[in-house]
C-alpha cells in the first residue's frame, strides 16, 4: 500500500460511502471500522504528517454522517471518530505537536466513555500519560495512567498500561519498588498473553522497549543495554519501533561506550528517511548528542553535525517536510 495512491483511496472510498448514504447506513459503520483498522494497522509504513492529513479528511467525513445519522448509527459512528481521534492524537504526539496530541487524546477518551468503548478509553487515558510525561507532568501522568488501568480489559490491555503509562513516570518520581511491581506484573502477562499488531495493539518488542527505558531512567544501564536488545531483535529492522530501541541501547551505552553509541546512531540516520523520524526519535537523538558532547570520538562529532542539519518533521509553514 502506497503513501502516494493507497491511503487516499481509503478516504476516498469513505468519501463514496457518505455520498451513497449521508444518514449512515450499516455499510458506511462497516467500512469507517475498516479504515480504523487500516490506519492503526499500517501507522509506521507512511510520514506522520502524511498520515494525518488522511486521518482527518475520514474523520471529518465520518462526523458529517453522524449530525444526520438515527441513535443507532450515530453511537456505531461516534465511536469510530473516537478511533480516529486516538490515532490523531498520537500523530499530533509524533509531530511534536503535545498542545494538539492532548486536545485529541481528551476527545478520543470522552467519547470512548459516551459509547461504553472500554479499551478506547483505556487507550486514551494511556496516550495522555505519555503525553504528560514528555513534558514531565508526572502528577497527571499517573492520574492518567491509573484512570486507564481501572479501564483497560484484563490481559494485554492491562500490560499495555502498565507497561507503557505507569512504568515511566514511576521510573521518572524514583518509586523504585512499585517499578519493579510494574515490571514485574506486566512481564508475567505478556509471557502469554496473545500480542495485538497495529498502533492499537501491542508486543513483546514494544513492551522491552518501555522496560528499557524505565531501567535507563532509574540508570540502571545494564538492564536496560540488555532489555533494548531483546527489544531490538524483537522489532522489524527499521521501524519506528526498531529505531527507538536502537537509540535507548545507544543512550544506555554513551557513558561506558561513546564511540560505539554514537556508531548506532549514526546508522540510523542512515537508514531512516528524516520525515520518518517521529519526534520521539528525535528527542532521545539530542539527548544522545548531549551525552557525547565532551566526547573526542569522531564518530561523536559526526553525529553533532548530522543533527544540527537535521531538517525538521514540518516546515515552518506547517507543510511535511
Amino acid at each position: 500500500m502506497t503513501t502516494a495512491s493507497g491511503l487516499p483511496a481509503i478516504r476516498e472510498s469513505v468519501q463514496w460511502a457518505v455520498l451513497d448514504a449521508p444518514g449512515g447506513s450499516p455499510a458506511l459503520i462497516a467500512l469507517a471500522e475498516a479504515a480504523v483498522e487500516h490506519y492503526a494497522l499500517n501507522y509506521r509504513k507512511h510520514p506522520p504528517a502524511v498520515l494525518l492529513e488522511e486521518v482527518r479528511g475520514t474523520r471529518n467525513l465520518l462526523s458529517t454522517a453522524t449530525a444526520a445519522a438515527d441513535r443507532e448509527t450515530e453511537h456505531a459512528l461516534r465511536r469510530q471518530v473516537g478511533w480516529l481521534s486516538a490515532l490523531l492524537g498520537n500523530l499530533a504526539y509524533h509531530l511534536d505537536d503535545r498542545a494538539g496530541a492532548r486536545t485529541h487524546l481528551t476527545l478520543a477518551g470522552a467519547l470512548g466513555e459516551s459509547t461504553q468503548e472500554k479499551a478506547l478509553t483505556a487507550w486514551a487515558s494511556g496516550a495522555l500519560a505519555m503525553v504528560a510525561t514528555a513534558r514531565r507532568d508526572w502528577e497527571h501522568a499517573r492520574k492518567h495512567a491509573e484512570y486507564g488501568l481501572q479501564h483497560a480489559p484484563e490481559g494485554l490491555r492491562r500490560a499495555q498500561l502498565l507497561g507503557w503509562a505507569l512504568l515511566p513516570t514511576l521510573a521518572a518520581t524514583s518509586r523504585v519498588a512499585e517499578a519493579d511491581d510494574a515490571v514485574a506484573e506486566s512481564d508475567e502477562i505478556m509471557r502469554t498473553a496473545d500480542e495485538l499488531p497495529g498502533r492499537f495493539g501491542y508486543d513483546r518488542a514494544e513492551h522491552r522497549l518501555h522496560v528499557a527505558e524505565a531501567y535507563l531512567t532509574l540508570e540502571r544501564f545494564d538492564r536496560a543495554a540488555g532489555v533494548a536488545r531483546e527489544s531490538i531483535a524483537a522489532a522489524p529492522a527499521e521501524t519506528p519501533g526498531w529505531v527507538a530501541a536502537t537509540l535507548v541501547l545507544a543512550l544506555a551505552e554513551a557513558r561506558e561506550a561513546p564511540d560505539q553509541a554514537a556508531t548506532r546512531a549514526l546508522g540510523v540516520l542512515d537508514l531512516v528517511p528524516p520525515p520518518r523520524l517521529r519526534a520521539t526519535a528525535r528527542e532521545r537523538l539530542t539527548r544522545l548528542g548531549r551525552l557525547l558532547d565532551a566526547s573526542a570520538a569522531n564518530s561523536a562529532a559526526e553525529l553533532a553535525e548530522r543533527l544540527r542539519t537535521l531538517p525538521p518533521p514540518v516546515r515552518a509553514d506547517g507543510t511535511a517536510a
